[in-house]
C-alpha cells in the first residue's frame, strides 16, 4: 500500500488507512472535524484510546500506536467485515462469544456490535472487534454495565441468527426474544432521533468505509 486511503469522513473528522514504518495503521484525525464538534470528536477519540489501553492483553482488538491532541493511530487488523465474509460456521460464533466474554471480564462493553462492519473475520479465520469509539469501561461492572453487556451478547446472537440460525441454542433464542427494557426504550423512542441527528444532520455513517474495502481494523 503506497498511499493513504480515506475510509470515512464526516463532521467528526477523518479516518484513513495508511502505511507507517513498514506497517499499516488506521488514523482517526479530529483536526478534520467540524469546528463546532471538534471538542466532542476529541473526547470520543480519547475515550476510545482509554478503552483500547484496557484491552492490550487481548489479541483480536486494535492496539493504540500513538495518541496526540488531534489524532489516534491504532493497529490495523487484516480481515473481512462480517457482511462481506458472511461466516456460517457455528465454531466461529463460539469464538466470537469467547472474545466478547474477554472484553466483559476486562470491564469493557463494546456498545456497537449491532453494526456488522465492527466485527471481522480475520485472515486466520478468527473473529475480531473494531471501532471502540462508543465503548465503555467500568471498573465496578455494576447493573448498567451488565445490561449493556447483555445487549452486546444479544447483538452478536442477532448476527448468528442471520448467518447460521439452525445452530442457535434454546438459551440463545430466549435471549434474542427478550431485549432489556432499556433496549426497548432505545428502539422505540431514542433510536429514531439518533438516526435523524447522526445520519441526516451530522453525516455520521454507520459503516466506516465498509462499502469499498474488504478489510478493516
Amino acid at each position: 500500500m503506497n498511499d493513504a486511503r480515506v475510509l470515512k469522513q464526516d463532521l467528526f473528522g477523518k479516518v484513513t488507512l495508511r502505511p507507517e514504518d513498514g506497517e499499516t495503521v488506521i488514523v482517526r484525525d479530529t483536526a478534520a472535524a467540524h469546528w463546532s464538534l471538534r471538542w466532542l470528536a476529541r473526547r470520543l477519540m480519547r475515550r476510545e484510546a482509554g478503552v483500547l489501553a484496557c484491552l492490550e492483553h487481548i489479541e483480536s482488538v486494535p492496539r493504540v500506536v500513538r495518541l496526540d491532541r488531534h489524532s489516534l493511530t491504532r493497529t490495523f487488523i487484516v480481515g473481512a467485515p462480517m457482511h462481506v465474509a458472511k461466516p456460517t460456521d457455528p465454531a466461529w460464533f463460539n469464538a466470537a462469544a469467547s472474545l466478547l466474554r474477554q472484553l466483559h471480564r476486562a470491564g469493557v462493553v463494546h456498545n456497537d456490535l449491532a453494526k456488522e462492519p465492527n466485527i471481522l473475520v480475520r485472515d486466520d479465520g478468527q473473529p475480531a472487534f473494531v471501532d471502540f469509539q462508543i465503548a465503555w469501561y467500568s471498573r465496578r461492572r455494576g447493573r448498567l454495565f451488565r445490561i449493556a453487556g447483555r445487549e452486546d451478547i444479544r447483538h452478536l446472537l442477532k448476527h448468528k441468527r442471520t448467518y447460521c440460525a439452525d445452530h442457535l441454542t434454546q438459551r440463545e433464542r430466549a435471549i434474542l426474544a427478550n431485549p432489556s427494557p432499556l433496549s426497548r426504550l432505545w428502539m422505540g423512542t431514542f433510536k429514531p432521533v439518533y438516526l435523524l441527528v447522526t445520519r441526516k444532520w451530522l453525516g455520521w455513517a454507520d459503516r466506516e468505509g465498509a462499502s469499498d474495502r474488504g478489510a478493516s481494523g
